[in-house]
């Protein structure tokens, strides 16, 4: 019988930075979030320190939106904030808001970096 393999984890140098930011949109406002974070989040992607940049949308409140935000480092959100089009986002949706944004900070554990 052959033996059974088992996964083990590689050393990692810098965990990478996963920002889950949620955000409330006032219903008049949903169509011009979507399209704003869809513009930034495109951009976003082009920055060298961002692994993923995710709009997603909650399915039964669609007011509410989580952008999933992977970065390679904590520079790299840094970064992010200096970028044109994260201002211009920010700037752009301000107004949309029905109450403050939030962001959650996590750090990589499974899958391994390269899996993402």
């Amino acid at each position: 019988m052959p033996q059974e393999q088992y996964w083990m984890p590689t050393q990692r140098r810098v965990p990478m930075v996963i920002v889950h930011v949620f955000v409330h949109v006032k219903q008049e406002s949903i169509e011009d979030f979507k399209n704003a974070s869809i513009e930034n989040a495109g951009n976003s992607i082009l920055e060298p320190g961002v692994r993923r940049f995710d709009v997603i949308q909650q399915s039964d409140e669609p007011g509410r939106f989580v952008l999933v935000e992977v970065y390679r480092s904590e520079a790299a959100t840094l970064e992010h904030k200096q970028t044109l089009h994260y201002k211009q986002w920010k700037e752009a949706v301000e107004a949309m808001m029905a109450e403050p944004r939030y962001s959650i900070r996590y750090t990589n554990v499974f899958p391994e970096d390269a899996g993402w």
